[in-house]
């Protein structure tokens, strides 16, 4: 008898899990956007546990997401890992940041300007010699032409249109003029002005930042809804978002720029770099030097008078929910 083909497995799984079929079952997952978030943060966390595993040779446990008693101030991680015969560290999995694009305006000629200048140490084709502006600004010309004629007005959001609307300036102004131009569109119009200006900006440079969200319950021991630094020994980021692929970069959090607000925090946003383009489409990437496309650089940097203790490890050995015989 033929062993069943994964279309057949993953046909059972949805039927015995979910009581429905896959047309049923693939609808409701386009439908939720949290629903893909669990899927792609599962999927990371389980290429970043093979990636460890097998190109590495660490050694890789999953840490237990709802713990029995309080949780240790410094397991908040995702994953124990270490190499064969030592000390346990433990690992947070991210992913970078979904909508740094349209959240720094950079469908706007100002805002992408603007954001390349403040960000141009993270661009390897800035020369640092010489005024980055103007390279900045030549840059644009050569790869986004579209600004100096199509995309030259800016564009403004639809709440941001409404309210300006209500409170209009005597004087004529730049602003003004592309608001007024703006006036009687309805939201989707817009929305779908800025998303194609985005797909045209993002044709060539794509923002790598991450997004460090955390809550601030006495039991987290933090005074920001950030991490702490010591939560973690190491951070991984899948960058799959703003890349061709699924792929890692690394980092140690004692060596990212502390929270204002409190030095043993991480800031909420870190501007990684930058995913460019080049002149055949392959995708180009500039980080920091804070991070790594080899895990082994962050790990020759980690303290091992912070590993952690073993007796302290709480393990998540669950089994699927459904386990599938014919596997």
């Amino acid at each position: 008898m033929a062993s069943p083909t994964i279309f057949d497995r993953l046909t059972r799984f949805v039927r015995d899990v979910f009581k429905t079929n896959l047309e049923v079952f693939l609808e409701a997952l386009k439908l939720s956007p949290n629903a893909q978030g669990y899927v792609s943060g599962s999927i990371t966390e389980l290429l970043l546990k093979q990636k460890l595993e097998q190109e590495y040779g660490f050694e890789v446990k999953r840490i237990r997401e709802k713990w029995e008693g309080r949780k240790h101030p410094n397991h908040h991680g995702d994953l124990y890992f270490r190499k064969p015969d030592n000390v346990w560290f433990v690992l947070e999995s991210k992913g970078v940041k979904s909508n740094s694009e349209k959240w720094h305006k950079l469908y706007n000629y100002e805002g992408l300007k603007r954001f390349l200048l403040l960000h141009s140490e993270k661009i390897n084709w800035v020369n640092p010699d010489e005024p980055a502006e103007q390279q900045i600004v030549t840059w644009i010309h050569l790869n986004l032409p579209r600004f100096e004629n199509d995309y030259s007005a800016n564009l403004y959001e639809y709440e941001d249109v409404k309210k300006y609307l209500k409170a209009l300036p005597k004087r004529e102004t730049t602003r003004s003029r592309a608001i007024h131009d703006l006036r009687d569109l309805k939201r989707d119009e817009i929305d779908h002005q800025i998303a194609e200006r985005l797909a045209y900006v993002m044709s060539k440079v794509k923002v790598l930042e991450t997004h460090f969200v955390s809550g601030t319950s006495g039991v987290s021991q933090r005074t920001q809804a950030t991490p702490r630094k010591d939560e973690f020994n190491a951070l991984s980021v899948d960058i799959f978002l703003r890349y061709s692929e699924h792929k890692f970069l690394f980092a140690n959090p004692r060596h990212l720029e502390s929270s204002g607000a409190d030095p043993n925090h991480l800031q909420q946003n870190y501007v990684m770099g930058f995913v460019f383009t080049d002149e055949v489409g392959n995708p180009v990437l500039n980080i920091t030097e804070e991070w790594y496309e080899d895990l082994n650089e962050v790990y020759a940097t980690l303290d091992h008078e912070e590993c952690i203790k073993e007796e302290d490890m709480q393990l998540d050995n669950r089994y699927m929910v459904f386990s599938d015989p014919t596997k």
